[in-house]
């Protein structure tokens, strides 16, 4: 290709000055009726075309190819349906295509959703944009983008980074229909015991539906019943929290008159309960060296409003002081046991001996609270051997051992049983035994003689005697750990031992916090893997079925991973609620954002993306109504129709060589503007 260039001899600016003068000049001649004058501005002309150095440029160019991105959407909502096959035939047959357009290099990219904390949606102009970085606008032809319509990172219409024609292809059918639940609000923290509060709504999307939905609640992977809430209108529903920690509710809407997927029919709320204040009861039978320890881990606790008694003057003690004279106040049993006793969290009896204080109706009333649902920690000395045991009143029903009358002395180091190795209450406590010359606790030197009836044995003494029973009584729980000297440990006695750790896992399993369940089932998402934990006293557990977000279900076998605990792994990758169950226990997991984006909306629409396709110079076409006929147009020119879309022809190219010549030589320059004031002289003289 040939084409005129410049190379001026002097500056341009003064180039321009000169020609400016000369234009002056000349004008002034033609105003003053000069003959000549039209010679004396070609002769400027000349002059000035002269120092403008004017060349003629040969290049000999390369044509360069354009550049097409087709976008496959492979996120979670184009996995309904047929979406996701209608996609990638089209992709298929655009590939075809657009092979054989000459000068076109075809890139592809696709979107895909990730099962991470973040709540983006679908990217698919992230995507876009990466794969057009390292080229430039000029050689851009255009972008097909195959979607259901549902792309979260839409830029507004004039602001697109994108110069070329955007053709989107929409996978799925017009006029869907779907049912949508979303939580407007929900309570983050609330005191256990009390209810939460959390607002949701139930819309029916893509036209009108029924006038209510039934709404079906789940805490913590365990049915909470259902209740009838109206579709299109925001409505709060309260929720009990049971526990210390998340407590996950899960709700989920009956299916709509024309659902097209349950996936966003379902939301997933953390409620972290918070313990007001604990209330502890904590009777003491007699003073002795350990008394103290269990009032120092109890009061050091802020949360806890401890009430602590101890027995110093039982009814059979007589002497003439008169009882207005007396600095101890008489034991409000009544009040303890009968009108109070459901109000406390837990009970302790440290070293308590059945002297008359306490009527036997009230151990009857201390054994019903267990059966109820109480908690209750028994920490016995020799009086638990003798003819003043508890295990002579009512109580008995509810304790785990039962005493054979043996008081035995001696040094022994307290060990952690097989059963213990597997409980969350004795399984990972600092300095543990692996046998019982690994132990590292220091020596106690009186155990109490009990044969256990019923629970588990988590902690022995010497040749095995039951040390720490814990068991399940009814709706409550009980412990009873059988000695009185924990207060070596907390001493630090021969290197002391693991006190305050066991005594504060007791308290809380007695409580019933989750993280110390023997019995549980959990499920976590790590990276796109889903990891089914399940924690068990058992020998043997059942397989777990998990459920993934988009309904599909597999069968789990069981791993034993170390004593008490059992693991599977599946693989996940989409976002949404996971479910798992063993037939008895049940647990839920949330594959990124609890409530995502991505499956807010699962219809196929042309309206998110028809404003910026419009903007570009593309179009919008339904892939229900057939792959539409792909043209290279011009820049400039129109780049849709009814049944096809066209993709920009640049002719962008890269110059190889380049050649230049003198248009005007010097020589040649110097006759003309000669020539023309001598014409100009002779025009003047006549």
């Amino acid at each position: 290709m040939t084409r005129l260039a410049f190379a001026p001899i002097i500056p341009v600016s003064l180039l321009t000055a000169l020609a400016v003068v000369a234009l002056l000049l000349t004008a002034y001649a033609f105003y003053m009726h000069v003959r000549g004058a039209w010679a004396r501005g070609l002769a400027f002309a000349v002059l000035i075309f002269a120092l403008a150095g004017p060349l003629l440029v040969k290049e000999k160019r390369s044509p360069l190819p354009d550049v097409a991105v087709i976008v496959t959407d492979r996120s979670q909502s184009m996995s309904l349906g047929k979406r996701a096959a209608q996609a990638e035939a089209t992709r298929a047959q655009i590939k075809r295509l657009l092979a054989q357009q000459p000068g076109l290099v075809v890139r592809e990219t696709s979107v895909t959703t990730t099962a991470t904390g973040e709540n983006n949606g679908t990217q698919a102009f992230a995507a876009l944009n990466a794969a057009l970085a390292d080229v430039p606008q000029g050689r851009v032809a255009g972008a097909i983008l195959i979607t259901d319509g549902q792309v979260a990172d839409v830029p507004p219409p004039q602001s697109a980074s994108l110069k070329a024609p955007l053709q989107v292809l929409v996978a799925g059918k017009r006029g869907e229909r779907d049912r949508k639940l979303t939580v407007a609000n929900a309570a983050r923290f609330a005191i256990v015991g009390q209810t939460a509060t959390i607002r949701l709504r139930v819309d029916d999307l893509g036209g009108s539906g029924e006038a209510s939905a039934v709404m079906d609640i789940h805490i913590d992977g365990k049915p909470f019943g259902s209740r009838l809430v109206p579709v299109g209108k925001d409505t709060d529903i309260k929720v009990p929290v049971a526990h210390e920690g998340e407590n996950l509710v899960e709700l989920s809407a009956g299916s709509g008159p024309a659902e097209l997927t349950m996936q966003n029919n379902r939301a997933v709320v953390t409620v972290s309960g918070i313990r007001d204040r604990l209330r502890v009861l904590l009777v003491s039978g007699e003073p002795h060296a350990g008394e103290r320890v269990w009032r120092n881990l109890l009061k050091a606790d802020p949360s806890v409003d401890l009430i602590h008694f101890t027995i110093l003057r039982p009814p059979d003690k007589q002497d003439s002081t008169p009882i207005n004279e007396l600095s101890l106040i008489a034991f409000p049993s009544r009040e303890l046991f009968q009108e109070k006793l459901g109000s406390f969290d837990l009970v302790v009896f440290d070293r308590y001996r059945e002297r008359g204080v306490l009527p036997l109706a009230y151990f009857q009333n201390l054994a019903s609270y267990v059966q109820d649902g109480g908690a209750l920690l028994i920490s016995s000395g020799p009086e638990f051997a003798g003819p003043e045991s508890i295990y002579r009143t009512p109580l008995s029903q509810v304790l785990p051992v039962q005493p054979t009358g043996q008081v035995i002395t001696g040094a022994f180091r307290p060990v952690v049983t097989a059963d213990g190795m597997a409980h969350p209450v004795t399984r990972e406590l600092p300095g543990r035994n692996q046998d019982k010359s690994a132990a590292t606790w220091g020596r106690w030197f009186r155990l109490i003689g009990a044969n256990k009836v019923a629970g588990q044995t988590v902690m022995a003494g010497g040749a095995g005697q039951p040390l720490l029973v814990l068991d399940r009584v009814g709706k409550g729980r009980i412990a009873e750990l059988m000695s009185d000297q924990t207060w070596l440990w907390a001493r630090g006695f021969e290197g002391g031992g693991p006190q305050a750790e066991l005594l504060r896992r007791l308290a809380h399993w007695l409580m019933k916090e989750p993280e110390l369940e023997s019995e549980m089932l959990s499920a976590t998402i790590v990276g796109d893997k889903v990891q089914i934990t399940r924690r068990t006293m058992a020998a043997q557990t059942p397989a777990v079925t998990l459920t993934m977000p988009s309904g599909k279900s597999m069968s789990l076998p069981l791993a034993k991973a170390e004593p008490g605990i059992w693991r599977a792994e599946a693989k996940g990758g989409e976002l949404g609620l996971y479910r798992a169950t063993d037939g008895i226990l049940s647990a839920v997991a949330a594959a990124g954002p609890l409530n995502p984006k991505e499956v807010a909306d699962m219809r196929a629409t042309d309206e998110v993306l028809n404003p910026v396709a419009r903007a570009s110079g593309g179009s919008v076409h339904w892939l229900e109504d057939g792959v539409p006929e792909i043209r290279r147009v011009d820049a400039g020119d129109t780049a849709s129709g009814t049944n096809w879309i066209g993709l920009r022809s640049n002719g962008a190219y890269r110059v190889i060589a380049l050649e230049q010549e003198k248009l005007l030589p010097q020589w040649l320059a110097l006759l003309l503007i000669v020539g023309a004031l001598l014409l100009a002289w002779r025009l003047e003289g006549r």
